[in-house]
């Protein structure tokens, strides 16, 4: 069995060097932080997860030695620029992030922070490779549950708010353990509108697909940029019923204001860790971000069955991974590019739309 004690004894001394020198120089100010859940593989030259387009193309060359974190720690010195891995699920990315927020290495206080991830989108909002901007974080793991065979017979469902008295219990909203959060409008209607005409590729895969949604108009289209919201839950769910449940949980919880996108796991755990930092003045949580790319739909096409969807769309399988993963690093670039390129102007003034 391999020993990671005889290791951990080799880094953790290096590191510490590391930490050591670079408080006497002094903190690397950054402007953008760039943060993907998953890589496949290696960082570069293989089949490429949510990091490596960003790894290679803009590039993130310069790597820090990071064995508190799920990955090291890549930058851009021209650009200012980090990337990070998180790690998949809400407990990774709220761990990684903070481990992030307190390096002594880094200046994030005026860093934006620009989360770029596939996600499952809603066939009623948008097509296979969109990219839908956030702007309310919902998380789906707060709650109260009941076996569906012993839930009472006025309940549509036995899955319903912590702290609540049941799905039909409209009130209990006020205990803010991180079920909602709202990141700043102004921000994101500016990433929505700068992006908004951009033309993404489509490809035959894309289309193949979106003939199998004949009931659903908006699926039918070629990508493109929207705005749309997040629902992050640690259970990888699917199926017509359960796209219904997070409609309504995102309706609940943004009362009426949010409209339910795309799903993934992550995003409250990130801008959880954001918020503690914000309050230490560490960050800015209202220089955040949430892009998500459409890999797969949230729900089966006509004549399958969620199960038998569930089980052919697998994640080194969906018909979108390529696309979303493009198109992640097209549009999220683009956002990157111009506010580290036009800094003097950004440092101090937050970009809004015209």
């Amino acid at each position: 069995m391999f020993k990671m004690f005889p290791v951990i004894a080799l880094v953790l001394p290096l590191l510490a060097a590391s930490l050591s020198l670079r408080a006497a120089e002094g903190p690397i100010p950054v402007k953008v932080v760039v943060v993907t859940m998953f890589e496949t593989g290696a960082d570069s030259g293989d089949e490429a997860g949510e990091f490596q387009r960003w790894n290679e193309r803009l590039p993130l060359d310069k790597v820090f030695p990071a064995p508190h974190m799920h990955h090291d720690i890549h930058y851009n010195e021209k650009l200012g620029v980090l990337g990070i891995v998180t790690g998949m699920g809400t407990a990774n990315a709220a761990a990684n992030v903070m481990a992030l927020g307190l390096d002594p290495r880094f200046d994030l206080s005026k860093a934006y922070w620009l989360v770029a991830g596939i996600s499952g989108f809603d066939p009623e909002d948008a097509s296979l490779g969109s990219v839908a901007w956030a702007e309310y974080l919902v998380d789906g793991d707060l709650a109260h549950e009941i076996d569906a065979r012993e839930i009472p017979e006025d309940w549509e469902t036995g899955y319903f708010p912590l702290f609540s008295q049941g799905p039909n219990d409209p009130e209990r909203k006020s205990y803010s353990l991180g079920e909602v959060f709202q990141l700043n409008s102004t921000l994101v209607e500016w990433a929505f509108q700068f992006t908004r005409d951009m033309e993404l590729p489509d490809d035959p895969a894309l289309a193949a697909t979106r003939k199998l949604y004949p009931d659903y108009p908006v699926a039918q289209r070629t990508p493109f940029v929207l705005k749309g919201d997040q629902l992050a839950a640690m259970t990888f769910w699917h199926g017509k019923l359960l796209n219904d449940w997070a409609n309504d949980w995102t309706d609940y919880w943004t009362d009426g204001k949010g409209e339910f996108v795309s799903s993934a796991m992550e995003d409250t755990g990130t801008f959880q860790s954001l918020t503690y930092l914000h309050e230490a003045g560490r960050v800015d949580k209202n220089r955040v971000l949430v892009l998500r790319t459409a890999s797969n739909f949230t729900m089966p096409p006509t004549g399958k069955s969620a199960a038998e969807y569930l089980r052919e769309e697998q994640h080194d399988s969906y018909a979108g991974l390529d696309a979303a993963l493009e198109n992640a690093f097209l549009v999220g670039s683009k956002v990157v590019q111009e506010i580290s390129g036009n800094w003097s102007r950004y440092a101090t003034e937050t970009p809004q739309a015209k």
